[in-house]
């Protein structure tokens, strides 16, 4: 078998023309826009189902590679997508602080994809109007995929038409330690009492303090559960639940969890 970088590298070339197709195509026809009446501001994603879609399509278990290949290009995808239907803000369930705990070849393999996709993807993201955000501590990586991270959020910074949000080493429960942590320091500094602390204090101190919560989250893959992503600020959001994988999740898939999302009422505990 090839060595990992050399596999990514024809995955990349594979996808090449694809990618640079779908950034500049219209997607959606006027209809299909014109059939929803109200679009959510932010839109949360757990892209589940990558190694289910190596297996389906026959590919050896141990080398999950092509499906996280297949589901990174298709996040591209449908960031395109939320873009024509309007979307402000898209986060995305890259690489949970639970991942580490799968084996160090599949963990080589998600991080040497991230790099070289945010290597490729990096101008179409500035062509495109992409303002990248990360969430969750990112520090934990290699220093090389650190410093690309780094170098495509600055080059990403005035990007205006979306935010895409990747949550890259990121846990809830994590998060919420953090800000925890954050908020006891300052009060052991003086610098804000315990009284206080209200919920907006909180929120302040989260990785999303600059972003709405999100309206709606959708899950691919069928599964039911929201796996310690974004605990404190899907309180309120709606769920979709589609039994599609990840790679397999199309523009068109994405339309039809909006369609839905339109028919809900939300009473916000009302």
């Amino acid at each position: 078998m090839p060595p990992t970088s050399n596999r990514v590298g024809f995955c990349l070339v594979k996808s090449m023309n694809l990618s640079k197709e779908s950034a500049h195509q219209q997607i959606f026809s006027r209809a299909e826009l014109a059939s929803l009446q109200h679009i959510p501001r932010h839109i949360a994603m757990i892209m589940d189902g990558n190694r289910r879609w190596s297996r389906q399509q026959k590919m050896k278990i141990m080398d999950p590679l092509a499906g996280h290949w297949e589901g990174t290009h298709n996040l591209f995808r449908i960031t395109w997508a939320a873009i024509e239907l309007g979307i402000e803000q898209l986060t995305l369930y890259g690489f949970s602080t639970e991942n580490w705990s799968r084996s160090p070849a599949e963990v080589a393999c998600l991080l040497t994809v991230m790099k070289k996709a945010l290597e490729y993807y990096r101008e179409p993201m500035i062509e495109q109007g992409v303002r990248l955000q990360i969430i969750g501590d990112y520090r934990a990586f290699p220093l090389p995929l650190q410093n690309i991270l780094e170098e495509t959020v600055h080059a990403t910074r005035l990007g205006q038409r979306i935010g895409l949000n990747l949550a890259l080493n990121y846990g809830g429960r994590d998060e919420l330690k953090r800000a925890v942590q954050c908020i006891a320091q300052k009060v052991e500094e003086g610098g804000l009492r315990v009284q206080d602390i209200t919920e907006e204090t909180i929120g302040r101190y989260l990785d999303t303090a600059s972003l709405p919560d999100p309206e709606l989250l959708i899950r691919t893959s069928g599964e039911l559960r929201i796996s310690n992503f974004l605990l404190w600020q899907l309180a309120y959001t709606e769920f979709y639940i589609t039994p599609v994988l990840w790679p397999d999740f199309s523009p068109h898939d994405l339309l039809t969890a909006l369609q839905h999302y339109q028919q809900r009422i939300r009473r916000m505990g009302q």
